[in-house]
């Protein structure tokens, strides 16, 4: 008899993209993020998404930082605050002055596959926010730096310059002036919606927030887990006095949203490789023939196991097709007087590849309508590991074999690795 494996098509895709776009107004901020999950036969338990996005902003100067903090940036240029009036020394009410709250916490949003509709969670937070602030007037000539700028600006604040962040931000290495009235900063948030705000010393006639600087922290869905295609979503932040994004009352944003649509995409692997001439598989006794030749002693069953090599990154099925069919199963037959018996056919599958139920898959039979084979898999990327095909006719099929006198059943049984779960 033939077995003929075939392999689903199993290159799953994940393109992960976010549109970060104000909804209100035509310049609104828009900013895409893409990100890819591809199996890489060299780091088989790293199952993530890698972000390819061209990155702008505080991870640009400090790659290493954000590395370990498992951080992205970017810059949302558009998206500005402009104080509606002048900003009073030691203001005891933050909402007057200079402040900022950020929505550090975890947000989550539903992702849903374009073609089968099937959805997964994915969440996001805001890590880290900055920027550069702009004075109206050279206001650091009234402080007076000693004729050094950076000090003008370390001066003009409570607690010294915004390299300085205010509890409960994190001050990070940037600091640095442009002009006479700028200031460039950056602080990083912890995971939880805060409010961090720095007061000055001295009357500042008018302020500004421009090239606003984001850190996003992602948790992505296991990639392992969703199916082939794109999946879409979409989160939006409220931004103003009182939203999501908040400077207060007093620093007011030239748009109201800040919208961050996904976009993403899976790359899977499924692939079987059968051996040379393992598409054959020739059923015997497991003495082989010499007994019943020699002794008429019958054999108890004619079976064959045939190793197989799969790489899987992705769900998949399996099923028969059969040249003859017997019930649920195939069948061999001879093709004299059309005599068949059936073949029991099971599968099992190397470590890393589970049931449903998690469970490892050893000798598992597969029948035409797939019932029981319905979902395997894998826990990580297996990368050409050995599993078996196995292959058996009972020993009552047997005796019927012998007894009919024929000499040679044969019929074609074909193999469905199917990665469209």
């Amino acid at each position: 008899m033939k077995c003929l494996s075939t392999a689903g098509r199993g290159m799953v895709s994940v393109l992960f993209a976010a549109l970060l776009a104000g909804l209100s107004t035509a310049n609104a901020a828009t900013r895409e993020i893409t990100a890819v999950f591809r199996p890489d036969p060299a780091k088989p338990m790293d199952n993530k998404f890698v972000n390819t996005t061209l990155v702008s902003g505080f991870c640009h100067t400090f790659p290493a930082q954000c590395a370990a903090e498992g951080l992205f940036s970017m810059l949302v240029r558009g998206l500005d605050f402009e104080s509606s009036g002048p900003i009073q020394p030691d203001q005891p009410d933050i909402r007057q002055g200079a402040m900022v709250t950020i929505p550090g916490g975890w947000r989550t949003m539903q992702i849903v596959n374009s073609a089968t509709g099937e959805s997964e969670e994915l969440s996001v937070r805001i890590a880290g926010w900055g920027g550069g602030y702009t004075l109206s007037e050279s206001v650091i000539d009234i402080v007076g730096g000693g004729g050094s700028i950076y000090e003008g600006h370390e001066k003009l604040w409570v607690g010294g310059n915004w390299r300085r962040a205010p509890q409960p931000c994190r001050a990070t290495s940037v600091s640095n002036h442009f002009g006479f009235t700028g200031f460039e900063f950056f602080w990083i948030t912890p995971e939880q919606d805060v409010t961090c705000a720095k007061q000055t010393k001295y009357l500042i006639p008018g302020f500004k927030y421009s090239q606003m600087n984001l850190a996003y922290e992602l948790r992505t869905p296991n990639p392992l887990k969703m199916s082939t295609g794109h999946y879409t979503g979409s989160i939006t932040y409220s931004v103003g006095p009182g939203q999501d994004f908040d400077m207060g009352d007093i620093m007011l944003p030239n748009d109201s949203a800040l919208t961050l649509n996904f976009n993403l995409e899976v790359q899977h692997t499924l692939k079987v490789e059968v051996p040379p001439g393992g598409n054959r598989v020739d059923l015997e006794p497991q003495e082989g023939w010499q007994a019943w030749l020699n002794s008429g002693r019958k054999p108890t069953r004619l079976f064959r196991d045939q190793r197989f090599h799969i790489s899987a990154s992705s769900r998949f099925k399996m099923a028969l097709e059969c040249q003859y069919v017997s019930g649920n199963t195939c069948a061999v037959a001879e093709p004299d007087t059309g005599h068949a018996v059936p073949v029991d056919v099971s599968v099992s599958l190397p470590e890393g590849l589970t049931d449903a139920a998690g469970q490892p898959v050893n000798r598992r039979r597969l029948l035409r309508d797939g019932s029981g084979t319905e979902l395997f898999q894998p826990s990580f990327y297996v990368d050409r590991r050995s599993g078996t095909l196995h292959f058996e006719v009972g020993r009552s099929q047997v005796e019927e074999m012998l007894d009919s006198g024929a000499k040679a059943y044969s019929g074609n049984v074909t193999v469905i690795w199917d990665s469209e779960v």
